[in-house]
């Protein structure tokens, strides 16, 4: 199966590349903020399925850049699902917890009604509403708190400035689930394959890692996982203020997802430990 990823650097992009012979288009290669350029790279490489690993993830820039955000969150994403419609390919297009409002602690369900509460979540939504109006077979992929050893994410932060300051303050109201992208990269790929078999099976899922946790209790795993001696602090999210307004529950269902794909929850904690290899073979890591 030929695949197109839309993505090049990203941490999921990167483990797409890794993982599958797949042909990944950077901003290098296609400008997302042209509303035909995906249509145009698509009908360029013929391709037998489409995932978008592509984003602008910048949540706080995006209160200030919100049009731009939109062209690529929403307008680009659009057009790569109504392309691959007209073609009768699959299109895989990754979304995020963002579009609920985090309110609550049960877990989202996929068909819980969303309430974004930033510009971030906002543009994501609108590209989800444009991913379902074209018609075409797609799956919209939701997750949360992506972590790697590739880009910039929690983890990579956590072990640059931990060990230098000893001691840090992290937010401890925040519930959600880490979820490397290595898993969802392989999700992914699935997904297409399944799709392309089956285009029934169409819809939007949760995929994220196992078990739910909070971002000091992930902070504290990763230091002891690690060997540093970094003290973490609890704190609420109220003494960590940010211009965009973070999810106080990103918890997601993810059991439509192992119905349909056979997709279980990856346990982060054993990801981790695979993570921090990865960096240290890579010369990242003390």
């Amino acid at each position: 199966m030929k695949l197109l990823v839309f993505g090049k650097k990203g941490q999921v992009a990167t483990e797409l590349a890794r993982q599958a012979d797949v042909v990944c288009l950077g901003r290098t290669d296609v400008d997302l903020t042209d509303p035909d350029a995906p249509a145009a790279a698509i009908a360029a490489h013929r391709p037998d399925g489409v995932i978008n690993a592509a984003a602008y993830t910048a949540v706080d820039r995006a209160e200030e850049e919100e049009a731009v955000a939109a062209r690529i969150n929403a307008t680009a994403p659009a057009a790569m699902a109504r392309a691959s419609a007209e073609i009768g390919i699959p299109f895989v297009h990754i979304s995020t917890d963002y579009v609920f409002d985090g309110s609550g602690a049960a877990p989202w369900h996929p068909d819980a009604p969303t309430a974004p509460a930033s510009a971030y979540g906002r543009t994501k939504l609108a590209g989800e509403h444009g991913v379902r109006a074209a018609g075409g077979a797609h799956a919209i992929l939701r997750t949360s708190w992506v972590i790697s050893a590739h880009g910039a994410n929690f983890v990579k932060t956590m072990l640059r400035v931990g060990p230098k300051k000893g001691h840090l303050r992290v937010v401890d109201d925040q519930w959600g689930a880490p979820t490397p992208a290595a898993a969802i990269a392989a999700a992914c790929l699935k997904i297409a394959a399944t799709l392309a078999r089956d285009p029934s099976r169409s819809g939007t899922y949760h995929f994220s890692g196992a078990p739910d946790t909070t971002w000091a209790r992930f902070a504290r795993t990763i230091f002891e996982t690690a060997g540093h001696d970094v003290a973490v602090e609890a704190i609420p999210t109220a003494e960590y203020p940010t211009p965009a307004q973070r999810p106080l529950n990103s918890r997601l269902d993810c059991t439509s997802t192992a119905v349909a794909f056979g997709l279980e929850r990856p346990d982060w904690s054993r990801e981790l430990a695979v993570i921090l290899d990865d960096l240290k073979a890579k010369g990242d890591l003390s």
